[in-house]
């Protein structure tokens, strides 16, 4: 067998740049100095922002639906209906309300508050509810966080049916615009879902469900 270490040490060296290993403050800087121009504000419309992110959820193969406050509690237990789930993983600081008033229209068995389960016992219930940090327009990509109302990130992947609530407020039209939103919980975990869990092998197979949920549906409250 042939050792590459020193070769994998002198391309990693090169990539680090020539101040990386003698003055870690000047490679700093000069990584600073680099050009940045993004777009760092949208330009649609309310509206147009909202048909952006519906329109890219729906070429990404969720399921998206808009409501409003007056009609959340209706469209969570309609939403939960049309899958048939019974039991559902709950983060906590989910708002009480969307949860009773769903239980009393669909009969969810059992609702648990999810946090400290384990892989396991999530695996055993038929999806997961929850809010979001922010959402991308462009991307049609939606930002869970390990906060209230969201959870840890294992609830986010684990079941195999995911209702996220996205108010039209969380929703900016730039990837700059949400880590600029981002920036104050930064330090924690977050995970980036667009569309339901997919992938693809060599001979374009699409297969969902590999590294989360294979069911992803939206409500977008206006």
């Amino acid at each position: 067998m042939i050792d590459t270490s020193a070769s994998r040490q002198a391309i990693l060296s090169r990539i680090r740049g020539p101040h990386a290993r003698t003055n870690p403050e000047l490679a700093a800087e000069e990584y600073a100095s680099v050009p940045r121009i993004y777009n760092r504000a949208g330009i649609l419309s309310a509206e147009e922002r909202l048909n952006m992110f519906e329109e890219r959820l729906i070429e990404y193969d969720a399921h998206v639906h808009r409501a409003t406050q007056s009609t959340l509690c209706q469209s969570i237990a309609a939403a939960i209906s049309r899958r048939g789930a019974k039991r559902l993983a709950v983060p906590s600081g989910i708002p009480g309300d969307w949860i009773d008033s769903s239980m009393s229209v669909s009969s969810i068995s059992v609702t648990v508050v999810a946090d400290a389960l384990s892989n396991i016992e999530l695996d055993g219930f038929d999806g997961l509810i929850s809010g979001c940090t922010v959402a991308i327009a462009l991307t049609g990509t939606i930002v869970l966080q390990t906060a209230p109302g969201q959870g840890p990130r294992k609830l986010s992947l684990v079941p195999d049916y995911h209702l996220c609530i996205v108010f039209a407020e969380q929703v900016v039209e730039t990837v700059s615009e949400a880590f600029d939103r981002l920036a104050p919980t930064a330090r924690l975990p977050t995970t980036f879902i667009s569309g339901p869990s997919a992938t693809a092998d060599i001979e374009m197979t699409r297969i969902k469900g590999v590294h989360g949920p294979r069911f992803l549906e939206v409500l977008i409250v206006d």
